[in-house]
């Protein structure tokens, strides 16, 4: 298998094939992180300074609660950072975001609170003894690229795909547009986006790749078939809910899970 690309199995047993991210996008990202932690940092400790400094605060200043409370918020927004960008925002730091790679399970899933958790939190071993050593040496050797964090917990650093869109997605975008509906258009957990596994989000994908295409009758017909399926997962009812009104609910979350779904 060549090095830089992982089949994977999902628990639905549909294979996936992934172009790993290897040291060079990893490292590129992890600059452009670095870059804007320690811009942050400064900002904090000039903040400091000026605090320790003005007077304003003069109980403080023959104390070392300052920089305590300085050392202990660069920790909780490094870590944070981290964390918050890969679970909240598809597995994807600025730096990954720019460098369009992002951290998925090895499973091919989006990655869990759990995973993002145990991920960020061995980044203090991954750095050791100085400027990410540990984790550069791991991510060369590995087969998958992984660093420590990585193989503990179960996640790999993938390449997004860059998705050539066919007719029936321009027609459905360009249906998607004119309604005027958006990501926004329904307010949904991200717990429960997460909750969706492939196997509905393939039907949601085909469900709107053909919406445009059914007669009238058959249209109505797989909107509610498939209204019944998704929305008991997103607290919905189908009573008092107009034809139109389910096509946009599932549209709009066509929207939200092709962010989750559609990588490489």
């Amino acid at each position: 298998m060549n090095q830089e690309e992982a089949f994977v199995k999902t628990p639905e047993f549909v294979s996936l094939k992934f172009k790993l991210a290897g040291l060079g996008s990893r490292g590129g990202a992890m600059i452009i992180d670095q870059i804007l932690l320690t811009a942050f940092n400064i900002a904090l400790i000039l903040c400091l300074v000026f605090i320790t400094q003005s007077g304003f605060t003069s109980f403080l200043t023959d104390s070392t609660l300052p920089l305590a409370i300085t050392i202990i918020l660069i920790f909780v927004v490094y870590w944070g950072y981290f964390f918050v960008g890969e679970y909240f925002f598809s597995g994807k730091t600025l730096g990954k975001h720019i460098l369009n790679i992002r951290v998925i399970q090895d499973n091919g899933h989006s990655i869990t609170l759990l995973a993002s958790l145990i991920r960020n939190l061995l980044r203090i071993i991954d750095i050791l003894p100085t400027a990410y050593l540990t984790g550069i040496i791991m991510v060369f050797i590995h087969s998958r690229h992984k660093r420590l964090g990585d193989i503990v917990a179960g996640t790999i650093v993938v390449h997004e795909r860059n998705i050539k869109k066919t007719v029936k997605d321009a027609s459905i975008e360009k249906e998607i547009k004119s309604r005027g509906l958006t990501k926004e258009s329904l307010s949904i957990d991200d717990w429960i986006v997460r909750s969706f596994e492939m196997k509905e989000w393939n039907l949601l994908k085909k469900y709107s790749e053909r919406l445009l295409q059914l007669e009238d009758t058959e249209r109505k017909e797989l909107t509610k078939r498939l209204a019944s399926v998704i929305f008991p997962k997103i607290g919905l009812k189908l009573e008092n809910m107009t034809i139109r009104e389910i096509e946009d609910t599932l549209l709009t979350l066509y929207l939200i899970l092709k962010d989750e779904w559609e990588f490489e």
